[in-house]
């Protein structure tokens, strides 16, 4: 059964330590843990490094936990992330076998101690400081919170025509699984802590053997139809995004691969593979 999913437009800027209940400041348990997936990314992360050590030193990202999960990179990514995470106590690092982004998202989630877990691309094409739109919403009682680049108030910066045909075609595929979800493939999704635990723990997309090269999937779609059978609400939230050179995004292959993703999605419900709303 499908939830109502809503659309909000974001709030005046606040720090998002403004947006946490009182008596989590007195937890051990951070209050947003954000985990970040990479593979091979060993070109861009001096950048990224960048703005997550400049969103760190921000209020707005108190009390934070930060979790690096590397896919098995062939290049140096993994010992990029350790030297980072080295003199910074809120980061550690998870070094996963070459699985693929399915995987590797559950790894970084499932191993999340925060009341909220946000994943973000490695390439923040969505900043961070975007996650206080998410926050907010979770904050209102959405279990899930997608960060959208279709919703009304949205900001697309610099991306390929062609990259935004692939995304509404695909949305097109996805609309009998997931009604009323306009973006279901920006990296960019808030969950509070008992929805990521019991969409990601069980989660067929991740549990996967290990993989050769890159692949990108339809995991995202089946997070969200997850979210649906369970019962927890989605929204949907308008964010700026900045596309990002050096995407390992093959506009046949890929696209290819996706659609089959989401027919298997298809076959599973139809099989009754996904649980329902305990």
């Amino acid at each position: 059964m499908s939830l109502p999913l809503h659309v909000t437009a974001p709030a005046p800027q606040r720090d998002l330590s403004e947006q946490l209940r009182p008596e989590q400041a007195a937890r051990t348990r951070p209050a947003l843990s954000l985990v970040v997936p990479s593979y091979n990314e060993s070109a861009r992360l001096p950048k990224s490094f960048a703005e997550l050590d400049a969103w760190l030193s921000s209020p707005a990202a108190t009390p934070t936990e930060v979790i690096l999960v590397d896919d098995g990179s062939s290049d140096d990514t993994l010992a990029q992330l350790q030297a980072y995470a080295a003199a910074r106590p809120e980061v550690r690092v998870l070094g996963e076998p070459h699985r693929g982004k399915a995987a590797t998202v559950r790894a970084g989630m499932l191993a999340a101690e925060g009341d909220l877990v946000l994943f973000s691309d490695a390439d923040f094409s969505a900043p961070l400081s975007e996650a206080r739109h998410l926050v907010r919403a979770a904050r209102e009682g959405a279990g899930v919170v997608i960060g959208s680049r279709e919703a009304s108030g949205s900001r697309r910066e610099g991306e390929p025509i062609y990259r935004h045909v692939m995304g509404k075609g695909f949305n097109l595929l996805t609309r009998s699984l997931i009604p009323g979800v306009r973006d279901t493939q920006c990296g960019f999704k808030l969950f509070t802590r008992e929805a990521a635990q019991a969409i990601f723990q069980d989660l067929p997309s991740g549990l996967g053997g290990e993989i050769e090269g890159p692949m990108v999937t339809a995991f995202d779609v089946e997070v969200l139809f997850l979210a649906q059978r369970l019962g927890f609400r989605i929204e949907e939230v308008p964010v700026r995004w900045v596309y990002a050179e050096g995407s390992k995004v093959s506009a046949l292959k890929d696209a290819y691969r996706m659609a089959l993703d989401v027919a298997k999605i298809h076959v599973g419900a139809w099989r009754g593979s996904y649980p329902d709303r305990k």
